[in-house]
Formats: C-alpha cells, sequence, structure tokens
C-alpha cells in the first residue's frame, strides 16, 4: 500500500498540472504580497503621518511662546502641556548649547537625535521605567537662535504595536494563503492524476484482456466521467464493430467455400473421368459462372467501399429520379411475371434530386430485385416517386412476408441474409450498396411494415439551386447572352 501510494505521491509532483498549479501560486503569491505590501506601507506611512502632524502643531505653539517670550515663555509653555491632559503623552526637553537640561520631562538629550534638526525614533530609561518593556517615542529636533537645542515629540509606542499588529496580520494572511493554496493544488493534482491513472489502469487491462472491460464512472457528473463515459461509448463502438468485423468474415468465408468446394469437386471429378469434349465443355461454363459469382461478390464489396470513401461525389449532376424509377421497372418487369408478378412505377415525373445517375439506379434496382425475389408468388411490386416539401422522396413496396422488427436494424450489414442457412441465390450485399448510396447522397431511409408487405423510402434532400449570375453593371456594358 505504501509503495502504491508514494508511486501516486511521485506521479503527483511530476504532472503537469502539479507545475501549472505552483506557477499560479507562485504568481498569485507575489501578487497577495504586492497587495498586503502596499496596504501595510500605506497603514505605516499613514499612522506615522498623523505622529508627525501632531508632533509638528505642538511644536509650533511651542516655537511661538519662544518667539513671543524668550526661554521663559518657552519654558512655561512646556510646563503647561506636561501639566495639561490633552498633550498625555507629550515628551519635551529645551537643552543649552552643551546639552545641560535646563525643562522638559526627559533627563538628558538622546544620543539617537544626531544633527541640528529633524525626525528621530528612540526610546529613553527614564519613561515609563515601570513598563515591561521601553517603549517607542518619536520626537521632533531643532537648534534655536541662540544655541538651545528643543526636543518636542510624542509616546508613539502604541501606534507602533498598531503597525506591527498588522504586519503580523498581513504575515499570518499569507502565509495561510500560500499554505491553503499549496494543499488545495495538491489535492486537485491528486485527483487528477488518479482519475487519469484510472483510465490508466482501465486502458492496460483493455490491452490485456479484450474489450470487454470499461473505464470506471463514479457518478459525480463532472467533466472526468464524461471523458470516462466517451471513452467507454468509444469502446462499445469498436467492440460492435469488432463483432461486425468477425461476422463480416465467417460470412465471407461460407459464400466462398460452397462455390470453391463445387469447383473442386467438378475439377477433381473431372480430372479422374475420361475427356468428354461436351462434358468438360459443361465443366467449364459451370466453373466459369461460379467464378464469375465469387468475382461479383468482390465487386460489390469494392463498390461499397468505394461509395462509403465518397470517391464519387465529383460525378453528381441533377437527375431525374422518376426516369430512373421507370427504367428499373422496364428492366425487372420480365423477372417478376416469371413469378406471375407485377412491377409497376406510380407518382410524380420531373422528380430532380442531385447525385450520380448509375448509383442510383443500382440503388433502386436492389430494392426492386429483393422486393420480387422475398415478395409473395404472384406479387404486385409498386415503385412511387414523389416530391415532398423536404425534397424527393422514392419507396419500393410489395405484398410479400415482410421482416421481423428485430432484423430491421441488420439487413443493411454486409453479407447479413434473413435466411441462415444461406442457400438461396444471393450475397447479402444489396441492401449494404443502398445504405451505401443513401449516405454519399446524403438521404434516409425508412422501413415501413405494410402488413401484409414491406416498404423501403429513401428521402433525398432538395437540391440547391443554381447560383444566379450577378447583374453586368452599366461599365461592363450588355453581356453576351443580351447580344445575341
Amino acid at each position: 500500500m505504501s509503495g502504491i501510494v508514494s508511486v501516486l505521491l511521485a506521479k503527483t509532483f511530476r504532472s503537469s498540472t502539479f507545475k501549472l498549479a505552483m506557477i499560479c501560486i507562485v504568481i498569485f503569491g507575489a501578487t497577495v504580497v504586492a497587495l498586503l505590501g502596499y496596504v501595510y506601507l500605506s497603514t505605516a506611512a499613514f499612522v506615522h503621518g498623523r505622529s508627525d502632524q501632531a508632533i509638528a502643531a505642538d511644536d509650533a505653539i511651542l516655537q511661538q511662546a519662544y518667539a513671543d517670550a524668550g526661554r521663559a515663555g518657552l519654558i512655561a509653555a512646556m510646563a503647561r502641556h506636561i501639566g495639561d491632559d490633552r498633550f498625555e503623552g507629550g515628551v519635551y526637553l529645551l537643552v543649552d548649547a552643551s546639552f545641560r537640561r535646563l525643562a522638559g520631562n526627559l533627563e538628558a538629550w538622546p544620543s539617537a537625535l544626531a544633527g541640528g534638526q529633524g525626525f528621530a525614533n528612540f526610546s529613553a530609561p527614564e519613561w515609563k521605567p515601570e513598563a515591561t518593556h521601553r517603549p517607542l517615542l518619536r520626537a521632533k529636533f531643532e537648534t534655536l537662535a541662540d544655541g538651545e537645542r528643543l526636543l518636542v515629540g510624542r509616546d508613539i509606542d502604541d501606534l507602533q504595536g498598531f503597525v506591527q499588529n498588522i504586519n503580523a496580520a498581513l504575515a499570518l494572511t499569507i502565509s495561510l494563503i500560500l499554505i491553503l493554496a499549496g494543499v488545495a493544488s495538491l489535492q486537485v493534482t491528486r485527483r487528477t492524476v488518479g482519475r487519469i491513472e484510472a483510465i490508466n489502469a482501465a486502458s492496460r487491462a483493455i490491452m490485456r484482456s479484450g474489450l470487454g472491460q470499461r473505464i470506471p464512472v463514479r457518478g459525480t457528473q463532472d467533466e472526468w466521467d464524461g471523458l470516462a463515459a466517451n471513452l467507454n461509448s468509444m469502446l462499445d463502438r469498436i467492440e460492435a464493430l469488432m463483432g461486425e468485423v468477425r461476422q463480416f468474415t465467417d460470412n465471407v468465408a461460407h459464400d466462398l467455400r460452397t462455390p470453391l468446394t463445387r469447383m473442386r469437386a467438378r475439377l477433381e471429378k473431372a480430372h479422374a473421368g475420361r475427356r468428354d469434349g461436351q462434358g468438360d465443355q459443361l465443366l467449364i461454363g459451370d466453373t466459369i459462372a461460379e467464378l464469375d459469382a465469387v468475382l461479383g461478390m468482390f465487386t460489390s464489396l469494392t463498390r461499397i467501399s468505394q461509395i462509403e470513401a465518397r470517391d464519387r461525389t465529383a460525378a453528381f449532376r441533377t437527375v431525374d429520379l422518376a426516369e430512373i424509377a421507370h427504367e428499373v421497372v422496364e428492366l425487372f418487369d420480365a423477372a417478376a411475371e416469371d413469378k406471375g408478378g407485377h412491377v409497376e412505377a406510380v407518382g410524380d415525373r420531373g422528380v430532380a434530386v442531385n447525385g450520380d445517375r448509375d448509383l442510383l439506379f443500382d440503388a433502386v434496382a436492389n430494392l426492386v430485385d429483393n422486393a420480387i425475389k422475398h415478395g409473395r408468388e404472384r406479387g404486385r411490386v409498386t415503385v412511387a416517386v414523389s416530391n415532398s416539401d423536404g425534397g424527393a422522396v422514392i419507396s419500393v413496396a410489395d405484398d410479400g412476408p415482410g421482416i421481423p422488427a428485430d432484423e430491421c436494424n441488420r439487413v443493411f450489414k454486409r453479407f447479413y441474409r434473413l435466411e441462415r442457412s444461406r442457400r438461396t441465390p444471393g450475397n447479402g450485399l444489396g441492401l449494404s450498396l443502398v445504405a451505401a448510396v443513401a449516405r454519399l447522397h446524403g438521404a434516409q431511409i425508412e422501413m415501413r411494415d405494410k402488413a401484409p408487405g414491406l416498404e423501403f423510402q429513401l428521402w433525398f434532400p432538395q437540391p440547391a439551386p443554381p447560383a444566379a449570375a450577378p447583374a453586368p453593371s452599366a461599365a461592363e456594358g450588355p453581356s453576351a447572352a443580351m447580344i445575341a
């Protein structure tokens, strides 16, 4: 079990889905870091800016007191600010040129404040000595006209704590986003790899044992179930085609074995007997007839393959379906009379379709031939042609026993015959050729049980009208037809 898990984990890390997810996480993480970094910097700048504004306003008040009353006025103003609750947290210090303290609530000039003026952060040991850590102070310092130095500041430890909390929250948010994204990408990748591995395992099993197995469908109705269903449908189709190929091979072998056996028997009999000119002549004639039947079978197969490959669409033109129907009736009328029956053509005249005239003739002829062969004795075969709103329709109907309902979808297969003994003349390719011609012409085939009898209908699409020639412009002058 651990080996399977390690293999799946290795495939997960090597999969393109995981790599793509990691790339997306890196891009997303960089974007989130940039956005949250901007939020942090903006928040910190805003907090420090508000603090600097308050310090600058306090400093302006003290500067005005110094301008109005000198050092004494400045010291008095500082004392008022220190005792005023509105300036709670205020930091003040006035020193002389030698940094000796003159006034304020700090004991000594901070060493972090270098230079003549500016803003700076610092900490003082005497400021809130009861605190567990030294609070952070921020002050504006400057040199007065007589060389004395003034420091005006505030305790910004709370503001700095707020900024640090924001910083910690942003760092935690980034970490959680990256962790959740990594876990999600790993889970999605493992799920994807697991489904792909299930399909691969089923494919390997099918290659080993045949087409009897199928890819498992989990019932989640997601895209993987859709893919599995499509692959299973494809396997069903392949299995059905393989079954048709096997049936086709069996039928071909049966239909070829009978004439070849008869030919061999005749030749063996002739070889063992004495020469007889008339008998030999009859033997040769029968053998040629058998060979013609075999060659005719292969010719029919070749024609069906050519039709299904659409090699003959270049010969399409507008033909009259009614004319073809009458020619087929004239051809088979004598064969129907031999059985005491009759073939007739009814319906409209001038029914135009776009197609190959020879192939359409062969298709209708095969339908009529089947109707005569499988209809009842002294039966009637009707070939009807008509125009409809959707196109042209030709039907061939007989009054025979018809076809069982469960056989209707099979009669168009090659070499398929209702007679299992396969002793009557024919090779089971006639209706296959009709189906191939119909597909080539975009026609639909319908079979209707007339009780008694069976009717085949071919529905042809309406031929497209010829494109109208563009009208000549005045600059081009009259056309050649108009001149003639």
